[in-house]
């Protein structure tokens, strides 16, 4: 049964198509399937950040508004808590599970032991062999237009500093490939050695401290731009860029933090694009899927794509209205 969509998602979904030239992949307005009697574990990596908290709470009222009942776990974004979290979870002989995010090689054997419980095991930014359907933006489109930006920015020469601590994070992976695939075609704009790591917990003050650190070594003029796969890292090195006065050097990441979303509307702000995701409809998606599994629709996608929002300051006020920020 095609999956439920409001005016305001379907909205959102073609603005997002427009901005990146991508096909939403969201469904006509049916019906969805009730989860009455149903028990779905939502299994957070973490809760820290802006796309876990609003990808958690969107799937915990989506089964609500089904009729089901979430059982809640969060893993606090360490990967020994989240072992454990998945070990529990089988004990727990839910309906359906739904993963969000995690290194592969942890969760995998512990997302095979679901599967093989007979538990139906669904994802989110996880592209599990053991899960039935991953949602999630979809990550090559994103990387790709991320990196296209910076290129046309940086004016196709340059160095660049990449944070890349999380390359075990399949979607992080994806996004860090496609720089470096865009890069092959621009010899003159080259990746500084060594790549930066990024880290978790402290993220943003880690970034601001080695962003600061670098701007020593590197004056104005060396330096065109700084990637992330994801905007934490962006924000601490945004921030340092603005204290030391570096704004000519611009910032890339993806997931749409509001706080970065403020910086990019600052003038002048050294925050040069971040691709926004659309959480909310990533959980609402992934429950709706859940939903249709359950009811007997046994022929889901291995993967359902939600489109993500290519942001600069161009298009800011409307990315913002189409997302609700």
């Amino acid at each position: 049964m095609p999956t439920s969509l409001s005016s305001l998602s379907r909205l959102i979904c073609l603005g997002a198509a427009l901005l990146l030239g991508q096909v939403c992949t969201a469904h006509a307005d049916d019906e969805v399937p009730s989860l009455a009697g149903k028990r779905i574990a939502v299994s957070m990596t973490g809760t820290s950040h802006y796309f876990d908290i609003k990808a958690f709470q969107a799937q915990v009222d989506e089964i609500k508004r089904l009729g089901g009942t979430p059982i809640t776990l969060d893993a606090g974004r360490n990967d020994k808590n989240l072992v454990t979290q998945l070990q529990t979870v089988v004990t727990q002989k839910p309906d359906a599970v739904i993963q969000t995010l995690g290194t592969l090689s942890v969760i995998d054997p512990w997302l095979k032991r679901i599967s093989k419980a007979g538990i139906p095991l669904f994802t989110i930014d996880a592209p599990s062999q053991y899960s039935l359907n991953n949602t999630t933006s979809d990550n090559v489109a994103t990387g790709k237009a991320l990196a296209e930006q910076l290129i046309k920015d940086a004016g196709g020469k340059g160095r660049i500093l990449v944070f890349n601590g999380f390359y075990g994070v399949p979607v992080c992976a994806i996004r860090y490939d496609q720089l470096k695939l865009a890069l092959k075609e621009y010899p003159q704009l080259e990746i500084i050695q060594p790549e930066l790591r990024d880290v978790i917990p402290n993220t943003v003050q880690d970034a601001y401290s080695q962003v600061s650190a670098l701007l020593n070594k590197y004056p104005r003029g060396s330096i065109s731009a700084i990637w992330s796969a994801w905007d934490i890292p962006q924000l601490g090195a945004s921030k340092a860029l603005l204290d030391a006065g570096r704004t000519e050097i611009k910032t890339y990441g993806v997931d749409g933090t509001p706080e970065v979303l403020a910086l990019l509307g600052q003038d002048p702000s050294p925050v040069g694009a971040v691709v926004a995701q659309q959480p909310a409809l990533i959980g609402r998606t992934a429950v709706q899927n859940v939903a249709r599994y359950l009811a007997g629709q046994r022929d889901l996608p291995k993967e359902t794509h939600v489109a993500t929002l290519l942001t600069t300051a161009a298009n800011l006020p409307q990315v913002q209205q189409l997302r609700g920020d």
